[in-house]
């Protein structure tokens, strides 16, 4: 029976939207296949571990069988991905096999039942908080603040980025608690106040998946799920179930040494020194003096590399030491010319935010001894 017959295209964009999240192992055989549901002319593509789960939809020139399949989503990707460009493809399906037609080229892959598949319903809690913004906005805002979140930390509620909606701000704020990156964003509407933590795999994807345009994404915020409905994609994803730290008292407030440096001029004095850093601690101290500012950075074997910048700085003198990584990594996430550095004794976090827009992005880092 032919349930789909249609350009290899028409498939391989939703596959490619939802192959993120499929897991090559599990314990579970049919969380490594995509659930493929086709419904008169249009067909989803269905994929979860249990904790995201992303479909995606795509109409077809011609109706098909209904039918709901399962299949081993990777190798049907790799499948599809090999075909030529304007191959024309039908895909059959005999008891629990499924043929993969197109051209001269025939594939045969195993099926599991359709109703097998775990997916996930939207709940239908009262009082959730619904806003719109631009794909563009939300990737950026993500973009901005994701390389500050925890890898696998025992704290399990620093392994997402916290989206806090109150007022007409939405806030977004990831830290591993070595550092915090934090940005907000000016809503048109008025929403109920809302606080959720996503977790790493769903912000992840949502920054692949998110275009950089005008278009709208729509966000539901429910007291467990979070759920992302934009162009043919609708994500939903579990929350992390935990409170967030009180990131209003790590962000420096009084903070009197300013200094403003030119972001792709910092950058690569840093990528330089970080050739001589140490394996381990990849440590860096920043010399700070008048009208200079040293990038120093060691190793193990007593090699050294140094970067001076001139920079305009007439208060007191600063020396005081860095995880090199921390500082790339924000130079790196960063579009404007310049960067501010506020910094308050040698034993303070250093303050890194954008020029006219201090209230929209900050990024603390805590010093370390080197």
């Amino acid at each position: 029976m032919i349930i789909i017959k249609t350009q290899r295209e028409r498939l391989l964009e939703p596959l490619q939207s939802v192959i993120g999240i499929v897991e090559r192992r599990h314990t579970l055989p049919i969380l490594s296949n995509v659930l493929i549901h086709s419904v008169g002319k249009e067909v989803a593509f269905t994929a979860t571990d249990l904790e995201v789960q992303i479909r995606a939809r795509t109409q077809l020139e011609e109706a098909g069988e209904a039918q709901a399949v399962t299949l081993p989503a990777r190798k049907l990707y790799d499948i599809l991905r090999s075909l030529p460009n304007e191959a024309a493809v039908a895909l059959e399906t005999k008891e629990n096999r499924l043929t993969v037609k197109a051209g001269k080229s025939r594939f045969s892959l195993q099926t599991l039942p359709g109703q097998d598949f775990p997916t996930v319903a939207p709940s239908t809690e009262k009082g959730v908080v619904v806003l719109k913004l631009a794909q563009k906005t939300l990737k950026e805002l993500l973009e901005r603040v994701q390389y500050a979140m925890a890898q696998q930390d025992v704290r399990y509620y620093l392994n997402g980025t916290l989206l806090n909606v109150s007022g007409t701000q939405l806030t977004l704020v990831a830290t591993d608690g070595h550092r915090l990156s934090y940005t907000t964003e000016n809503l048109q509407d008025q929403h109920d106040r809302a606080e959720i933590i996503l977790p790493r795999k769903t912000v992840s994807e949502l920054i692949k998946l998110l275009a950089p345009t005008d278009e709208p994404v729509k966000i539901t915020l429910r007291t467990n799920q979070a759920e992302f409905v934009f162009g043919h994609i609708e994500l939903l994803s579990k929350v992390i179930d935990g409170k967030f730290p009180d990131f209003t008292r790590v962000i420096p407030t009084q903070y009197g040494k300013h200094l403003t440096l030119n972001r792709m001029d910092l950058l690569q004095a840093l990528q330089r020194a970080s050739i001589l850093s140490n394996d381990k601690i990849h440590g860096v101290r920043l010399l700070l003096s008048k009208n200079n500012l040293a990038v120093v950075c060691t190793n193990n074997e007593q090699e050294e590399a140094q970067e001076d910048l001139d920079v305009q700085y007439s208060q007191e003198a600063i020396d005081i030491g860095f995880n090199i990584t921390y500082l790339m990594d924000v130079m790196n996430h960063l579009t404007s010319e310049t960067v501010v550095y506020s910094f308050g004794d040698a034993n303070s976090s250093v303050l890194i935010t954008v020029p006219g827009a201090e209230d929209h992005f900050k990024y603390v880092v805590m010093p370390m001894r080197i």
